[in-house]
């Protein structure tokens, strides 16, 4: 007689092997998902006219010879020196830029998560919480590292060909590690700045009003508090004018605000580690738990 075997479940009682690198699958889509929408691309591709206007700066900087229209004063308004390249990466409209994309590419990196209650999806997968903050960051940082990064090392790279020399390296040889580091804290604090923006709400058009209502309003209160108590200290409260303050700082540049650099570092840094505990806090309140 054939023995009856009862049809049942059995836990598993294997151990989980964690994968390495986890978080790039949601960095490769969360950049995908960027990219098919239309007004991001045509956005996206804008955003490279400062830096192509900056290129032609350093070509002409090079060539006033072959512009006598130009040669006028222009020894003066184009040195490409460390300044050239502090002033571009701390220009008003690449922090505007950034936002821009971030408005249509980041805003719902995490609302949306929140919106059709995905985050718990993600953690019951092998995928850690640190992955998937690491995963929504990195897409953040890709896409600010293609605006600082990336045109900040290519326009050095142009000096260097335009003027047939490695002079220039040679009587700066640390503004190549001052670009790239600039350009890793503007990377590291707008992906906490816009992770923090997208975590306050599950809808992605409230985390752009957000985003934009706090870095707006940070500069428009510390102008307004300048005007009152006559005090550079007032910039603090201005994003902009504290990653400024840092730019030159990085640059080893004179800072354009009459106060030490480093209160502008110590103002951005408690801000990304107010904004990290409440986007931790957000994310661990749906953490499926193993």
């Amino acid at each position: 007689m054939a023995t009856i075997r009862e049809k049942g479940y059995h836990h598993w009682e294997g151990r989980l092997k964690e994968k390495p690198r986890a978080f790039w699958p949601i960095i490769r889509t969360g950049i995908k998902l960027a990219f098919e929408r239309r007004r991001f691309k045509l956005l996206f591709a804008f955003s490279f006219v400062p830096a192509v206007v900056y290129g032609v700066g350093v070509y002409v900087s090079e060539r006033l010879e072959d512009f006598k229209f130009m040669a006028q004063g222009a020894e003066k308004t184009l040195q490409v020196n460390p300044n050239f390249f502090k002033s571009y990466l701390t220009l008003d409209i690449i922090y505007f830029m950034i936002l821009l994309l971030m408005s249509l590419g980041g805003a719902g990196l995490m609302a949306d998560d929140f919106k059709h209650k995905a985050v718990q999806l993600y953690f019951s997968r092998p995928l850690t919480k640190l992955d998937y903050l690491f995963g929504k960051a990195g897409v953040v940082m890709f896409f600010v590292g293609v605006l600082t990064l990336v045109p900040g090392i290519l326009l050095l790279i142009l000096k260097l060909l335009f003027s047939g020399s490695f002079n220039f390296f040679l009587n700066y040889p640390w503004l190549l590690l001052s670009i790239i580091f600039y350009s890793a804290f503007l990377m590291l604090f707008f992906a906490i700045f816009v992770l923090f923006c997208s975590s306050l709400s599950n809808n992605r058009n409230y985390a752009i009003a957000i985003m934009w209502s706090i870095y707006i309003f940070s500069d428009i209160l510390g102008a307004i508090l300048k005007g009152i108590f006559r005090s550079p200290y007032s910039s603090l409260l201005s994003i902009k004018a504290n990653l400024g303050q840092v730019g030159a700082a990085f640059f080893l540049l004179k800072p354009p605000y009459d106060y030490p650099w480093y209160l502008s570092l110590l103002t951005l840094s408690l801000f990304s580690i107010l904004a990290y505990v409440a986007i931790n806090r957000k994310v661990r309140g749906v953490e499926v738990i193993r």
